[in-house]
């Protein structure tokens, strides 16, 4: 049988979640497939969130687990930059996937889990989207005015599809994570911090390492662009958590979970939309390549998900085209962006301690840096071009 929607969200992560909640709220009928068992476990995340990011998206704060006001930055030679920014939140993916989730239900989105999107196709002017549903073992067929993709950096959208990317892989990265439960709280700065390493490994490449804290564990984890086999991995995420814990809680007896899984860091999707498809999220590369940023970006397409679909005086092609071009205005240029700053910096990787020393001793900087575009004032754009310039040439000198 072929069941009939008018929003299939495919995932539900903060893209796909906040595109449900909204959309529903709306008055969409929305239908939601998530190919886990439950939602959120599987996310290997250190689950920081931007400054009034619980105002922004309508999430109950309960769901922060630190304020961290403090941002701290390692360079190659261990050195470390002070940056106050915040406050920023942690939480876990569990809780943040989980929340969203919920509340979507309530607003009338109905979620299948246990449901693995196998093909779409478009129909006239409708989408027909094929699923497993591991549960009974079937395959099931779900015909909709508009889809929403939004799988994260596991999406299957390459072969043959009209949003392949050949980059794609390319901007994969591997990733491994412990939570660490200490028997005793770590020290006080570690609950007042997000950290961020930047380091090479030992067969030369950039890896970007983080201590993010939690309630009852703190989330030590690091990436590596492209493939790294998992026993060197384990080593090197070894290492470097020994590091932390000679800092953060040396002597404390621990036990620790590990996680591992991909995550994104290239350039974004060039197509993100066609006539009743969307891709959102890190599904459409919607990720800061500088430090792993990517939930605000994906719950922030989502919303734009939800108004698209909710617009129904429009052409699907017409709205198709101006999600694009809110994505591209609003994240697109600036991520680009940020993957040229990344390649420039790992050119020499001594330019990330000349980087973080201009971020600790121009406050302005920071938090022009930090900011959208459309965030910015006149005088944080001054600041911003005047300690680039600064920095530009003196590390095209290093």
């Amino acid at each position: 049988m072929l069941e009939e929607t008018e929003l299939l969200v495919v995932g539900c992560g903060p893209a796909g979640g906040v595109a449900a909640r909204e959309a529903a709220r709306a008055g969409v009928e929305t239908l939601v497939l998530e190919k886990d068992a439950q939602i959120g476990v599987k996310r290997v995340c250190a689950a920081g969130l931007r400054p009034g990011f619980c105002t922004t998206f309508d999430l109950p704060k309960t769901i922060v687990h630190c304020d961290t006001p403090r941002l701290a930055l390692f360079d190659i030679h261990g050195r470390e930059h002070e940056v106050f920014f915040g406050p920023g939140h942690t939480t876990t993916r569990e809780e943040l996937d989980g929340t969203i989730a919920q509340l979507a239900r309530a607003e009338g989105a109905q979620i299948r889990t246990g449901a693995l999107l196998r093909s779409f196709a478009r129909d006239g002017d409708r989408v027909v989207v094929e699923y497993a549903d591991l549960a009974a073992g079937l395959r099931r067929r779900v015909s909709a005015r508009t889809v929403f993709f939004a799988q994260g950096a596991t999406a299957r959208l390459e072969d043959g599809s009209p949003f392949a990317y050949e980059g794609w892989r390319d901007g994969l990265m591997a990733t491994l994570q412990y939570r660490v439960y200490p028997e005793r709280p770590a020290a006080a700065i570690a609950y007042q911090t997000l950290e961020l390493h930047y380091y090479r490994a030992r067969d030369g490449r950039m890896l970007i390492g983080w201590m993010f804290p939690k309630r009852d564990h703190l989330a030590v984890g690091l990436g590596v662009m492209g493939k790294m086999p998992g026993a060197q991995l384990r080593t090197e995420l070894d290492a470097f958590e020994a590091r932390v814990r000679a800092r953060l809680y040396p002597q404390i007896p621990t036990r620790r979970k590990e996680e591992g899984h991909l995550l994104y860091g290239g350039m974004p999707r060039p197509a993100v939309a066609q006539a009743g498809a969307l891709v959102g999220g890190t599904a459409a590369g919607l990720v800061d390549a500088t430090n792993g940023e990517g939930i605000f970006e994906a719950a922030a397409s989502g919303r734009l998900a939800a108004q698209t679909a909710a617009s129904a005086g429009l052409r699907s092609g017409e709205a198709a085209g101006r999600y694009a071009s809110a994505l591209q205005a609003r994240f697109s240029t600036r991520l680009r962006r940020r993957v040229r700053i990344m390649e420039f910096l790992c050119a020499r990787p001594e330019r990330f301690g000349m980087l973080f020393e201009s971020l600790a001793a121009s406050p302005p900087f920071a938090q022009a840096l930090y900011r959208e575009d459309r965030e910015r004032t006149p005088a944080d754009r001054l600041a911003l071009y005047a300690a680039a310039a600064r920095f530009a040439l003196r590390a095209l000198y290093a």
